[in-house]
């Protein structure tokens, strides 16, 4: 259901980029929720695209360094120009908590847990009743030996409003029961942190 409504809305933005002439500073939305609406329809070269051109028209723009540096990092690419990305964006809105939980799941996917903690601890307190940022926080507790607060963290994130979607949802459940692997891999990435 979702998907459709993300390919519904990149035709809308084809249609809308195609009456531009020639793009430029107040047109960088158009291709930056594009870009989204590629992403979220698993067309990632289109999706990746887009944000560059975003970029090019407004250099800096903090959701789409989010969102593309994010992104990035969560694929295991281009990890340093990725965290350089999201941190820029930090700098310019620090209190978004969406964007302060991209730079901590930052550091959590290259496994520098502690980083990863004080950032997703500053999103929680910014955010604390999204489901995404108390997900990422419990799994970056656990991975610091904090196994208590991560349960609590990821019960917090299983009762939050909104509710987690079906598939995190039984990821968390799991995590409850399970914990997670030394390795992480069972840490799943949801995408709060690329929300503007």
């Amino acid at each position: 259901q979702n998907r459709k409504r993300f390919a519904e809305a990149a035709d809308v933005y084809d249609k809308a980029v195609a009456l531009v002439e020639t793009p430029n500073r107040n047109h960088w939305s158009l291709f930056y929720y594009r870009g989204i609406s590629f992403e979220r329809t698993k067309q990632w070269d289109k999706a990746e695209r887009d944000f560059r051109k975003a970029l090019s028209l407004f250099p800096d723009q903090p959701d789409v360094l989010n969102y593309l540096g994010y992104s990035w990092i969560d694929q295991g690419k281009n990890l340093d120009e990725g965290l350089a990305m999201i941190r820029k964006a930090v700098e310019q809105k620090p209190d978004s908590g969406y964007i302060v939980d991209s730079l901590g799941w930052a550091y959590f996917r290259l496994k520098n847990y502690p980083e990863a903690v004080k950032h997703l601890e500053r999103a929680v307190e910014l955010r604390p009743s999204d489901s995404v940022i108390n997900d990422h926080l419990g799994d970056a507790y656990w991975m610091v030996g904090r196994k208590l607060e991560a349960t609590f963290q990821w019960r917090h994130a299983l009762d939050a409003k909104p509710e987690p979607e079906p598939d995190q949802k039984i990821l968390i459940e799991r995590k409850l029961k399970e914990g997670l692997p030394p390795d992480s891999k069972a840490a799943e990435s949801t995408k709060a942190g690329s929300g503007g």
